[in-house]
Formats: structure tokens, C-alpha cells, sequence
């Protein structure tokens, strides 16, 4: 076996260098080579064997034609179906073609071999993976979407999230970040629940046992299923009352061994970054908004003429301070646009794979190794992920009524990034706020000076490294026929070491005098380190018995028994300031603040667990697969409740009609192949808790962490937690589906229809008020219902035309609506609060994030206007909102006609002149995928989009504040509600309301009377009066994105056979081609919500080119 396999080995090697070095860059040589030996290598004592290759329409071209057990031995059909080929007498023909039935013809010399291929009727006979099973797709009942390997391994894409986005209706997979230590955010059906602490995340299986979707190999995937509906994933009980993702990976076949080797090697760029205006645009951006704010202007005329020069090139960009030499001047008058120079415009990524197949009747194997290289775009400082993937699977049939099978996986992600790099607050708001472009990114000794550069590569970096260890082992028990027993124990060990350390920056003055530039200097330097072990034990045990009475009664009957065990251990630890900031170790700290005053170390760490135990039946039943009913029941407990609440009873039940099977249907079965009505009812309970012991009351212990001294020394403390119901218990998930499936015109077109309504009861919501004389905060309380529905849709078309050109399109869209139908702890169906300025996402009767805003007119082109506006509301005009108004200020529309503008109560049955704008929740989920491929060539584009979004871009103000000072700076340049300190200009800021020109002569910047901004204004003078929410400045973040494009070559056999490989591919591929969108090109469709305010680590447009040969 060693032997063999050192022969795989250095075959696949030989191969892979021919077909590298000289397929690649010599075919035609290749070509003639081939040709000029496939005489001699014909073995002698062999028959030529001709025939024709036809399906209903006529002959196929391009049909493939193998002797079997010699996969070299092939050939395919000419453009009239015709071929012929040289083999051993009696030996067996293999005839396939894509969407057809594959034949096997025994030749017999002399005798012409003609076959008519049939419709591969696969779409209906298809096996589809279920809960602890499989059905044949055409019997399914519940809503089941489904991805294939194919589909996924289509796209080079660093995971397979990423593959998965788009592909199944009601699978909702987004991000709002490309940072690429942060997960896309998983859903099924929308949002699930809203309760405190609870999870509404769907259950990810990897071959049964729970896993990461990030870290699998994509290329080990062989199929995905996606449950939906209570009828499909209540078999799971409440591990999954908002679905299941259920990822099986390749297994071994029978056949000779097969070695696969794939690669791709990217090239990524930033996509939808905004620019900067020119450093003169912006300083007369900013001289207005000071004289708009009644102060003199920042710039002078000797200022803006120096930044001219600099950009004419003939002037300086920074000079060293008159009165301090060591120091710069205070104004620098350079020309940067710093998004861009923060992320890096090109970035180089590769990714390798390598898998092994074959086996005998009695032993299959399975073996792949995978490696990713994905580079960061971060211009400063190093961001990126390496992740190795290793996988073995063995299955040996010991006897006729045994199989055992046993599998291990290994997965090692490491994802770095500068510890600066936060996702907070830090990084972004400084960003924005430092990125005016007459400052300097390096000075003029060529030091970084840039702030946020440097902190971004001196200021330490974060390591984070995951192992798992996923191990699984089963047997396949069947002592009589038709009685099969499944016994399923999977183990999982997850290591995760952090290792995060904090450095000072330093700016350099023009005679190299360093000066700290980051918090780091007064929160001082330190080294954390953080050890998390995660252990989960899981063990499945089911037996399946099924019968079929009359050749027409088919029943099926299982039962199980499931129970998980997980234990958590987390251990850290924190020291400060280094000996050696080059060393960032332990060892090599000093135990000293920035003052050189000793400062204890931290030390924490805990341990959790929790386990559930389940109890599970299904019985499913069919009449010629014509009529078919399901019923599922799931007993489960969990530790997260305590005794009394611990156990729910999970019942759903599902019937389907298969239209198309009924002898009324006649001769419309030649055309509709499958039309089947399907309902669901089910419900389960949701034990899935941020928290792992949520219906406990807890105690805070502190080690010398008090307020005051004793003996010089900090006490320990400890508090108690809040209340907790005794009462608190499961949330409730109760769900109806209706959906019909079909197929017409011999599975050519195919597709579903789901619509379905989900109601979750019970959800853990804010507590009713006690007197504040408790002393500790009231217990939560089951006390809020939200309410879900929604459709999906699919639709396939696929086909082959008479020249041998096959082509497939398929289109997904789905949408949901989530509506909250009870929530106590907003008894006045406020929608926004006037303690804190931030809007209520839950009104009873209302969907989730309502948007409230205000109707604009428009903007005030001469004071005039403004007047006759303010005296057409002869109760208060508009000074309930702010005062001062002027030329280029909002004029806000009067929608209850009291004479006055106001917001009124902010509640829903007093809103004033507010009204809803929208609501903030992505709708119509959509995407396209078009294939083709002919002669050897395929290519694939894929789109992907959303085609209603509405989007508020900044802030949250409809009252006097703008709280989100962040978000509005983004959008806004100048926030209203801050100084001047926040302003950034953006070249869209550009188009400001300015009453007159302004600037040097011949640079002069010409008046705007009709443009898309209000004038910019600081908070002095309540600038925010020109930002609250309203119509004017309401986005529209739908798009559709060509998500992917590729195109390969498979090469002819003919090249290839002679040097071992079956089939070698290349191909090209790019990612994130271009999108269509109407939002303001401040932000991208995808990551407008994430970062601050829409400024989020961009996605990024990849182009790849890759090599997928097999031996």
C-alpha cells in the first residue's frame, strides 16, 4: 500500500510538471507528440468498434465514449454523433454526456454500437441529505434548498460562505466589512428572534457534527443542504428552530486511485473607496463652514496658494517651525487622498489543493490537504489569514450487514492583523477625522507621519490561531434488509491562542525628535495573551426501518437518540510595558507604566459546560410517490433551563401531492414531469443562548480591583447579578410553509415555490418596573412575539442545443418581513427615545427598524424663499427644530398641518410631522447564475444583489442631536452636531449650497444655489438642523453585483492522456466585477452599515487564474 501510494505520489508530480511546463506553454508540441505515438500504444488482439450516439432530437456531438476499467481508452463523438474505438474483444463501453443517463454496451466486433442517450432524470430521483438520513428530492414534504459541489467549487473564493451567498432562496449570507479576521453573518428566512440573549443563528453540521462553515475546505464540500421549515430541521430539535446547514464532504469510491491537484493564484484591489477632494477644494470647503458658523476663514490667501503650488509641484508640502526648530509647522499644505493610501491597491493571495480517491468494493478511501495564503489590504502594517486543511476518511464494509467508517479533519486558521485594527471605534473614527489631504502622510525626511499609519505599523499586532480537531466514527448496521442503525460518535477539540500586544508610535520632528502619537503612551504598552480549549462530545444513535407493501405503500419509520456535551476552558493574562518592544514576550516585560510606576498584572479565566439530550422519531409515508405525509417529534432537554422548564416537546408535521403522479394527468406528463403541492406545520423550542446559564443567578468576584486601600493594598470585591424569573423558559418557534415543486419538459426547466410565516413567542424581553427601593435591577421576562413572513423562489433552465452547446441559467429570489407583534418594554409605541437620541428598533405592530424622518421640500436657494417657507407656518415655523435659518438651509415639509414643524411625542399615535421613510432591513434577496460551456470551453457569470434596501447613511437624529457623530461625519463631511475638529471633505462634499463664488483668482469656485447639500455648518450653530432624518438625503442601497465571472478550457484528452492525466483544466476568474447601484458613492452597497457609519474595510475586486488537473 506504501508502495502504491508512493506511485500516485510521483505520478502526480510528473504529471503536474508536464502539464505546467509543457501543456501550458507548448500544446501544439504536446499535440504531435500524441499524435506521432497513438499507434504504438494501441495494445495488439483488439476490435475497432464504430456506432452513432443519438437523444430524441438527433445525433450528440462531443458525446464521451470510455472503455470501462481503462479510463485512457476513450474517445468522443464527431459533429454526427459518429465514432469509432480500438478495444479488447467483449469489453465494456461507457456513453455519458452531460444531462443524460449514462449507458454501458458490451461491444462485439463487427456489430455497430447506436445508442439513444435518455434525459438524465436525475432532478427527481435525486437523494437529498436530511436530518439523520437522506430522501429522494422528488419525496420530499419540508423546504429544502440545496447546493451542490460543483456550484461551490466554481468560484475561487477564500471560504465557503462566501461560495454559498446567493445560492440558496431564503439562505441570507452577508457581510458588512471585508476584514478578513470577520465572518459573513448567517441567517435562514431573516431576522429570528430579538429576545435577550438569545441566538436566532442557524445550526452548521459538517457531516453531522456541528463546525465551522469558515474554516472548511471548500473544495472538500459535496453537498449542501439548507433546511428551512420547522417540518425539515425539527428532527434536530432545539438546536434548531431557525434551520439547519448541513455540509456533507467528500467520501472514497470505488476505482482506481485518483489524484486531484487545484490551484488558483489571486490578485485583489479595494473596490468602491471614496477619494478625498484636492487640499484646495477642501480648504475653501472648510473656510465656508467656518463663515457659515460665523468665524473667520482657516485658510488664508497665502495658504491656498501654497497648496497650489505644491500640487503644481513647484512648492514644499511642510516646513520646519520658526520658533521651535525640533518642531513642524502648523499648517502643511500637502495633497493626499488617505483611504487610498491606507489600503494597498494590490494584493496577492493563492490558494492549493490536493485530494486522493479510490478504493476497492469492500475499502474506499478519501484524502485531500488544502493551503490559503490570503493577503490583507492594509498599506501599513500586516493583516491577513494562512489556513491548512487536512482531511482523511476510510469506510470498510467488514461484513454484509456492517460498515464502519471513521474520519478526521484538521483545520489551523492563523488571522493577523495590527492590534490598531480594532472594528471599533478607534481606527475608523480616526480615520475619517484625520484624513484632511493637506496633512501629511510622510513628512519631508521621508518618516511616516501619518497617524493612523503608524499606528497601524508600530503599534503592535494581534495573532489569533484556531485548531480544530474534528473526529468522527460510525457504523452501518443492517442484521435484516431494509433495518438499518446508524451509531454516530463525534468528538471536536478547538485550541485558540491570542496574542495581542500594544506598542507607541512615534512622529518625528525635522531634526528627528520622537514624539508618541497613540494612547498607548498614557494607557501604556502591554503584551495580552488568552488561551481558549473548547471540548464537544456528541453521540447519535438512530435506527431506520422501512417497507413497502403492494409496490405501492412505502413506509418508513426511524428513531434516535442525540446528546452533546460541551466544556469550555479560557485562560488570560496581561502584562505591561517591554524591555525589548522587538520581543513582545512575557518574559521580556517590565511590569512598568509609561511613568515608570509599577502596574499589576491581570490574570482571569473561567470554565463552562453544558449538554443537552434529545429524543427523536420520524415516519414518513407514500403512495406511489403520489401522495406523502411526514410527521417528526423531538423530546429534548437542555441545562441552560433549570429543573421544571428543562424539557420541550417539538412536534411538526408536513404532507406533499405530487400532482403529476395522478393517473388524471395523462398525456401531460410528457411535458410536466413533476408539479407538487407541499404544506408544514411545526413547532420547537430555542435553547440556542449567548449566555450558557441564563436562568442562573450569577456573582462578580474581583481579585485587588477595589476602590479603596487596605494596608496599602486593593480588597477583593464581589456583587451580586440581577434578578432572575424562575419562571424564564423556552422561547417558542412556530412555522407554516406552503410550497410547490416542479419540472417541465424533461427536467429542462425546474424550480420552487416557498411562502411561509414564522412566529417566535416568548422571547426574553426588558423587565416591568420595580421600585428603584429593590436595590437591584428587575428579573426579565417571556414577554415579546415578532412575527416573520415571507416567500422564495427558483427557477432553472438547462438545455443542450444540436451543435453540442450547453447552457443553464437559474434565478433565486426570495424576501422576508419581520413584524414585531408584542413588546412590553415600549408601551408607548415610541420610536425614538428622548433620553438617549436613539431610535426604538421594536414598536409593537410595526416592522423591525422602522425608519421615522422627516418630508424635505428642499433646499432654500435665496433668503427670500426661506422667509415666504417660514411664513407659510404661521404657529412656529420651523423653531421647534432649530433656529437661524438662512439660504442653503432644509425647508421641511408640514405633514399634519398645525402650522408649525415638529416631531411631535416621537410615538406612534403622535408623530407630528414625522412619517415612515422606510424600514432598514434588506428585501428582495436576488441572484443570477448563467452558464454555458461547448467544445471543451465553459464559462459562468454569477450576480448577486439586493434589490431593496433602504438606508439612512447619518446618524440618528430627528430631535435637536445627532448622537452618531461618526456616521455623520461620513455622509455629511461637516457633522452638525460637532466642531470643527470632525470635518472631512469627500469629493461629493463638493456639491455644497454656496451662495456666491469663492477662491483665488483664475482657481475660483463658482456659485451652487442647486446643490445636493444643505450649507455646512458646525454645531455653534446647530448644523444638525439641516440633518435630521429626512426624504432628501434617504439612500437606496439595492444592487446587483456581478459577483463572479470565469472562463476555463478543459484540454482535449488527446494532450493530456499520454503523460497520465484524465482531465486537466485552466481558467481565469474574477470576483466582484462591477456593480449597479444607485447609493452615494461615499459607500458600497454591501458594507454601507458596517465600520462607522459606512467607512468599513472595503471589499476587494479579485482576479484569479488557476489549474485544476486530475490523474
Amino acid at each position: 500500500m506504501k508502495s502504491d501510494l508512493f506511485r500516485n505520489n510521483r505520478k502526480a508530480l510528473a504529471a503536474l510538471l508536464l502539464c505546467s511546463g509543457f501543456i501550458v506553454g507548448h500544446p501544439l508540441t504536446v499535440y504531435a507528440r500524441n499524435s506521432e505515438t497513438a499507434n504504438v500504444e494501441t495494445p495488439q488482439q483488439q476490435v475497432k468498434i464504430s456506432g452513432t450516439v443519438n437523444d430524441a432530437m438527433g445525433p450528440i456531438i462531443g458525446a464521451s465514449i470510455v472503455e470501462k476499467g481503462n479510463s485512457r481508452n476513450g474517445t468522443i463523438t464527431d459533429m454526427n454523433g459518429k465514432f469509432s474505438l480500438s478495444v479488447k474483444p467483449g469489453a465494456v463501453l461507457v456513453i455519458s454526456y452531460i444531462g443524460y443517463k449514462t449507458q454501458e454496451v458490451t461491444a462485439v466486433a463487427g456489430k455497430p454500437v447506436n445508442v439513444l442517450l435518455k434525459d438524465n432524470s436525475e432532478m427527481l430521483d435525486e437523494v437529498v441529505i436530511v436530518g439523520f438520513g437522506t430522501q429522494k428530492k422528488v419525496n420530499l414534504t419540508g423546504s429544502v434548498g440545496v447546493a451542490s459541489a460543483k456550484e461551490l467549487e466554481a468560484r475561487p473564493v477564500a471560504s465557503a460562505t462566501q461560495a454559498l451567498q446567493g445560492m440558496v432562496p431564503g439562505l441570507d449570507i452577508s457581510t458588512n466589512t471585508g476584514a478578513l479576521d470577520q465572518d459573513m453573518n448567517i441567517s435562514i428566512r431573516g431576522v429570528g428572534t430579538i429576545g435577550d440573549g438569545s441566538s436566532g443563528s442557524p445550526l452548521i453540521l459538517i457531516d453531522g457534527m456541528e463546525g465551522d462553515i469558515n474554516t472548511v475546505n471548500p473544495q472538500d464540500i459535496a453537498t449542501v443542504s439548507v433546511l428551512k421549515d420547522a417540518a425539515a430541521s425539527s428532527i434536530y430539535g432545539s438546536r434548531a428552530p431557525f434551520g439547519v446547514v448541513l455540509i456533507t464532504t467528500k467520501s472514497g469510491k470505488e476505482g482506481k486511485a485518483t489524484v486531484n491537484y487545484n490551484n488558483s493564484f489571486r490578485f485583489s484591489s479595494p473596490i468602491n473607496l471614496a477619494h478625498t477632494m484636492d487640499s484646495y477644494n477642501f480648504a475653501l470647503y472648510y473656510n465656508q463652514a467656518r463663515l457659515n458658523s460665523s468665524k473667520s476663514v482657516r485658510f488664508n490667501d497665502a495658504a491656498l496658494q501654497s497648496m497650489l503650488d505644491y500640487q503644481a509641484g513647484t512648492g514644499e508640502g511642510w516646513k520646519a517651525s520658526s520658533s521651535n526648530p525640533d518642531a513642524w509647522d502648523g499648517t502643511s499644505y500637502f495633497n493626499n487622498d488617505f483611504l487610498h493610501e491606507i489600503y494597498n491597491d494590490n494584493v496577492f493571495s493563492q490558494e492549493h489543493n490536493v485530494s486522493v480517491t479510490g478504493g476497492s468494493k469492500n475499502i474506499t478511501y478519501y484524502t485531500s490537504f488544502n493551503y490559503l495564503d490570503q493577503g490583507g489590504l492594509l498599506n501599513f502594517g500586516d493583516d491577513g489569514i494562512h489556513r491548512f486543511n487536512a482531511t482523511a476518511k476510510v469506510s470498510a464494509k467488514v461484513t454484509k450487514w456492517l460498515k464502519l467508517s471513521l474520519s478526521t479533519r484538521f483545520t489551523r486558521n492563523d488571522v493577523f492583523r495590527p492590534t490598531y485594527f480594532d472594528h471599533g471605534n478607534t481606527f475608523y473614527i480616526q480615520l475619517i477625522q484625520t484624513a484632511r489631504p493637506y496633512q501629511a502622510l510622510y513628512d519631508t525626511n521621508g518618516n511616516l507621519y501619518y497617524s493612523p499609519a503608524l499606528q497601524l505599523r508600530d503599534g503592535g499586532e494581534t495573532n489569533k490561531r484556531t485548531d480544530r480537531f474534528y473526529y468522527q466514527a460510525s457504523a452501518i448496521i443492517e442484521p435484516i434488509k431494509n433495518w438499518v442503525t446508524n451509531v454516530e460518535l463525534n468528538y471536536n477539540i478547538q485550541h485558540q491562542n491570542n496574542k495581542e500586544s500594544r506598542l507607541t508610535a512615534y512622529q518625528y520632528g525635522p531634526t528627528g525628535v520622537a514624539t508618541a502619537v497613540n494612547s498607548a503612551s498614557g494607557k501604556n504598552e502591554y503584551l495580552k495573551e488568552e488561551y481558549l480549549q473548547n471540548n464537544y462530545l456528541n453521540l447519535n444513535i438512530h435506527s431506520t426501518y422501512s417497507h413497502t407493501f403492494n409496490d405501492s405503500h412505502h413506509m418508513k419509520i426511524m428513531g434516535g437518540f442525540q446528546t452533546e456535551n460541551t466544556k469550555r476552558h479560557d485562560f488570560n493574562a496581561k502584562k505591561y510595558g517591554f524591555q525589548d518592544p522587538d520581543r513582545t514576550e512575557f518574559d521580556l516585560t517590565t511590569g512598568k507604566n509609561s511613568k515608570d510606576a509599577d502596574i499589576g498584572s491581570e490574570v482571569k479565566g473561567y470554565s463552562w459546560d453544558w449538554a443537552t439530550a434529545g429524543f427523536f422519531g420520524r415516519l414518513n409515508y407514500d403512495y406511489k410517490s403520489r401522495y406523502l405525509v411526514e410527521g417528526n417529534l423531538r423530546y429534548d432537554g437542555t441545562s441552560r433551563f433549570r429543573r421544571g422548564n428543562r424539557w420541550q416537546l417539538s412536534p411538526s408535521f408536513s404532507a406533499g401531492w405530487n400532482i403529476a403522479e395522478e393517473p388524471f394527468f395523462g398525456n401531460l406528463k410528457k411535458t410536466i414531469d413533476q408539479l407538487k403541492l407541499r404544506t408544514s406545520y411545526g413547532v420547537l423550542g430555542n435553547q440556542n443562548t449567548s449566555g450558557w446559564y441564563p436562568t442562573y443567578r450569577s456573582m462578580s468576584i474581583g481579585v485587588l480591583n477595589g476602590q479603596w486601600l487596605n494596608g496599602g493594598t486593593a480588597p477583593n470585591t464581589s456583587s451580586i447579578g440581577s434578578l432572575v424569573s424562575s419562571a424564564l423558559t423556552w422561547e417558542k418557534v412556530k412555522t407554516w410553509n406552503v410550497g410547490i415543486d416542479y419540472a417541465f419538459f424533461n427536467n429542462r426547466l425546474t424550480g420552487y415555490f416557498d411562502y411561509f410565516v414564522r412566529r417566535t413567542e416568548d422571547m426574553v424581553g426588558p423587565a416591568p418596573q420595580l421600585p428603584a427601593t429593590l436595590g437591584v435591577s428587575s428579573p426579565k421576562t417571556n414577554n415579546c412575539d415578532l412575527k416573520t413572513r415571507g416567500w422564495e423562489l427558483q427557477i432553472s433552465w438547462r438545455d443542450r442545443l444540436r451543435c453540442g452547446f450547453n447552457y443553464g441559467v437559474t434565478l433565486s429570489l426570495s424576501d422576508q418581513q419581520t413584524y414585531i407583534d408584542s413588546y412590553p418594554g415600549n408601551m408607548t409605541g415610541s420610536f425614538y427615545s428622548s433620553n438617549t437620541y436613539y431610535p426604538w428598533q421594536y414598536v409593537s405592530g410595526y416592522k423591525i427598524n422602522t425608519i421615522w424622518g422627516y418630508e424635505t421640500i428642499g433646499i432654500a436657494k435665496s433668503q427670500e424663499e426661506m422667509n415666504a417657507h417660514l411664513a407659510s407656518l404661521p404657529n412656529g415655523g420651523q423653531s421647534a427644530i432649530g433656529d437661524n435659518w438662512s439660504a442653503g438651509d432644509i425647508m421641511y415639509k408640514d405633514l399634519n398641518g398645525d402650522g408649525q414643524i415638529s416631531p411631535g411625542a416621537m410615538t406612534t399615535s403622535d408623530h407630528g410631522d414625522l412619517k415612515i421613510l422606510g424600514d432598514s432591513n434588506p428585501h428582495f434577496f436576488f441572484s443570477l447564475d448563467m452558464n454555458a460551456s461547448w467544445k471543451g470551453f465553459d464559462i459562468r457569470a454569477y450576480w448577486q444583489g439586493v434589490l431593496k434596501h433602504d438606508f439612512w447613511p447619518a446618524g440618528n437624529s430627528i430631535m435637536n442631536h445627532s448622537t452618531s457623530w461618526g456616521p455623520g461625519q461620513m455622509f455629511w463631511g461637516v457633522p452638525g452636531n460637532q466642531g470643527e475638529s470632525w470635518i472631512i471633505g469627500y469629493t461629493q462634499h463638493q456639491d455644497y449650497f454656496r451662495a456666491e463664488e469663492s477662491g483665488l483668482d483664475e482657481h475660483k469656485l463658482s456659485a451652487n444655489l442647486d446643490s445636493y447639500y444643505p450649507r455646512p455648518l458646525f454645531n455653534n450653530e446647530k448644523g444638525y438642523k439641516n440633518q435630521y432624518i429626512q426624504s432628501r438625503y434617504m439612500q437606496n442601497a439595492a444592487y446587483v453585483r456581478l459577483k463572479n465571472l470565469q472562463l476555463g478550457y478543459t484540454l482535449p484528452k488527446a494532450w493530456t492522456e499520454n503523460a497520465g492525466i484524465s482531465k486537466c483544466r485552466i481558467f481565469v476568474s474574477a470576483e466582484n466585477v462591477f456593480t449597479i447601484t444607485s447609493l452615494s458613492k461615499l459607500f458600497d452597497p454591501e458594507t454601507c452599515s458596517g465600520g462607522v457609519g459606512g467607512n468599513a474595510y472595503p471589499l476587494s475586486r479579485t482576479w484569479s487564474c488557476g489549474l485544476n488537473v486530475t490523474f
